[in-house]
């Protein structure tokens, strides 16, 4: 099965602490909540400096989609979110302080149930038709940048635009084309 998220269907929710918002794109099962996905995808938006929450027992991804990039100190360790470093790996249960370096940051966030399943996420940028080598049984596509991109099987030719997120799970060879765009690739791996 193959499915199409849209971005601009989706809405986002402020966060409890109101530093910023979610939303949410992709969940599996459908319509689980945060205490009983086994994974998720969503872009956040980081407007102001505070504490991220906490999720025990998961492990998270997160990549800078726009903006200057933001600096997260994990206690005694400091990593800087930035346009050079745009990708980070972290668990769930770290205590985690966001500070906004400049303008706010807009970020992909992937999420994974520790001894549910795992992820993998890899940037890729496409210039041209290029193939998708497939990892795991279930695969999602985010447009992180780039005006469109077409994804193609032998059976199906799906537009994408920018932020929109393809869920494939059909064992399909895929090409992906686009003039310029850089795309997020994130395998999603069963225990």
């Amino acid at each position: 099965m193959t499915q199409l998220i849209q971005y601009a269907s989706l809405r986002p929710a402020p966060w409890k602490n109101g530093g910023g918002s979610t939303t949410e794109i992709a969940v599996s099962p459908a319509g689980a909540g945060f205490d009983d996905f086994d994974w998720r995808v969503s872009l956040a938006t980081i407007s102001q400096s505070g504490p991220f929450s906490c999720f025990p027992g998961i492990d998270r991804s997160l990549a800078l989609v726009d903006g200057d990039g933001v600096l997260l100190d994990f206690g005694d360790e400091r990593y800087v979110l930035s346009p050079s470093e745009p990708l980070i790996e972290f668990d769930g249960e770290a205590a985690v302080h966001a500070t906004v370096t400049g303008s706010l940051t807009t970020d992909f966030n992937v999420m994974t149930r520790r001894g549910r399943c795992r992820h993998r996420l890899e940037s890729r940028v496409v210039r041209g038709v290029e193939p998708l080598q497939r990892r795991s049984v279930t695969t999602l596509l985010f447009l992180a940048d780039g005006e469109s991109l077409t994804v193609s099987s032998a059976r199906e030719r799906i537009a994408m635009v920018r932020y929109d997120v393809l869920v494939m799970e059909a064992e399909e060879l895929w090409s992906m084309e686009a003039q310029l765009a850089t795309v997020f690739v994130v395998d999603i791996i069963n225990n």
